[in-house]
């Protein structure tokens, strides 16, 4: 049986031989447990080889040190740090050196900007924004009507589940619904001149994220009649619509089947629930954290009054300063100006995200207990434009996905001409958040969302990796602020004209 030890005389058996692996911890050296196999016999390397091992590294080494050559010796085969192939990827401190350097620009910045124009920040303007009168406040009216649209959505579904209804019936009635709710508030925001545009642009939020959820809503209940009518006609007797498995993490209690999910409060949570797709049975978390949820209140309100403060302070007057340039088209100059709005708007849209997808989400979600928290996905690593636009809005994307790209797919459009049509509904809602509430029609939001296919197209075929994560950056930079620049030239030479036109002679 041939011997097994640490070191030979016959050959000397080296760490690299033996598959041992030595680390270097806090100046000592250990060695992690390994077997190699000779033959049909495997050899274990445990603790008590380590005193043999290092004497025998050390032999060895003393041995190279002799020679002349290895003494003369002060290079190795090796790559330098900042080359993708050394496979180096520590650069914490070239991260805090990134952080330290915005830091210190952005300082400088802010104490130019006070030295310039003062404190500019006032609480009571940005009130002066969502109402002009607190006695007329005709956004907060239009968010209450919006429970009769819910409200006729609900009967129409109870109304199909019993039979009253008829199936084209009920599809007429909920088209009626949903158009109504679109241009219904569009109605009231141009004919009613007491709508502020902030006030406009909330009430047309709300009464768009009604649109989806209805949407769905009546999506997901007429797929569960199907499911029932189905299997009804397979077994001869009614059965009613199985839904998803209870799976963990969905709470206690039983599960809701068709048409048991008809209720107000069903609707109602769905509602106000941090999602716009409907299900039958939401996964729930199982308490309510009050140390999470105080958590999420304070960055809200934190984050709120920084918005706030920071489009007061630093981009209005950006913004001001821009108007002459635009008129006089100096292109120099408007350049200078956009790239000026380039920062602090970035800055202010990260700001939102973060206030939005994570904090106001999350606190609704915990005060519902609604158990999916996957609002926003690692978006900021996007290397394509579709990547970017599937994974910082999650609801949306889901939604989209869901409603309206495959039942696309199912009628046979093809990829392209799905993708292309998601982006022309964002593009119309996009416009339809902007050019309402400011009560002018311009394309710019429609045209912005529009570019995003041929960028798409030219970063798929041309960049790759961190160029296209470049790119991306880039267009969000860059593309947002061209677009508050000319909705703000083209409101204010529209208010300009208005005041021109109503001041004339006595």
């Amino acid at each position: 049986m041939e011997e097994i030890g640490p070191v030979t005389r016959k050959r000397r058996a080296t760490s690299h031989e033996i598959g041992v692996t030595l680390k270097l911890v806090n100046g000592r050296s250990t060695v992690v447990e390994s077997a190699i196999g000779h033959g049909d016999s495997r050899t274990f390397v445990t603790k008590q080889n380590v005193t043999g091992l290092a004497s025998t590294a050390s032999k060895e080494k003393k041995k190279r040190r002799n020679v002349p050559s290895d003494q003369l010796s002060c290079h190795r085969l090796q790559e330098s740090l900042l080359s993708s192939s050394s496979g180096y990827s520590n650069y914490r401190g070239v991260l805090n050196w990134c952080v330290v350097m915005l830091v210190l620009s952005n300082a400088r910045l802010f104490l130019e900007n006070l030295l310039k124009y003062g404190i500019l920040v006032d609480p009571i303007q940005v009130v002066a924004l969502f109402v002009k009168d607190p006695y007329n406040m005709p956004a907060v009216c239009l968010v209450i009507v919006s429970n009769v649209f819910v409200l006729v959505a609900f009967y129409t579904e109870r109304r199909l589940s019993v039979g009253c209804f008829s199936e084209h019936f009920g599809l007429l009635v909920h088209s009626i619904n949903l158009s109504v709710i679109l241009c219904f508030p569009v109605a009231v925001v141009l004919m009613v001149k007491s709508v502020t545009p902030v006030g406009g642009a909330v009430a047309l939020g709300v009464y768009t994220i009604l649109f989806l959820k209805l949407y769905s809503y009546k999506d997901v209940n007429k797929w569960c009649r199907e499911m029932c009518y189905a299997k009804a006609r397979s077994l001869s007797r009614s059965i009613s619509c199985p839904s998803v498995s209870w799976s963990e993490g969905r709470g206690v209690g039983s599960q809701v089947t068709y048409p048991g999910n008809l209720t107000c409060r069903d609707l109602y949570y769905f509602v106000f629930a941090p999602t716009l797709c409907y299900e039958l049975n939401f996964p729930r978390s199982p308490k309510i954290r009050k140390s999470f949820l105080l958590r999420r209140l304070c960055e809200m309100l934190f984050f709120t009054q920084l918005l706030v403060g920071l489009t007061q302070q630093w981009m209005v007057p950006i913004i001001q300063s821009s108007m002459k340039p635009l008129e006089d088209m100096d292109l120099s100059r408007m350049v200078e100006h956009l790239l000026r709005l380039a920062v602090p708007n970035h800055l202010l849209w990260l700001i939102f995200f973060y206030t939005f997808f994570h904090s106001a989400m999350n606190f609704v979600a915990e005060l519902l207990q609604f158990g999916d928290r996957e609002f926003y996905r690692d978006w900021w690593n996007s290397e394509t434009v579709p990547y970017f636009w599937q994974n910082w809005n999650i609801p949306v994307h889901k939604w989209c996905l869901r409603h309206f790209y495959k039942p696309m797919l199912k009628r046979g459009v093809s990829k392209w001409a799905g993708q292309s049509a998601v982006f022309l509904a964002s593009a119309f809602f996009h416009e339809y958040l902007v050019s309402v509430p400011l009560k002018m029609l311009r394309p710019w939001a429609f045209l912005g969302m529009m570019a995003q296919l041929p960028l798409a197209w030219f970063v798929a075929c041309f960049l790759r990796g961190n160029y296209g994560n470049a790119a991306v950056w880039i267009s969000l930079i860059i593309g947002q602020p061209f677009a508050v620049l000319m909705y703000v030239h083209d409101y204010y030479v529209l208010q300009h004209r208005e005041e021109s036109a109503g001041v004339g002679p006595d």
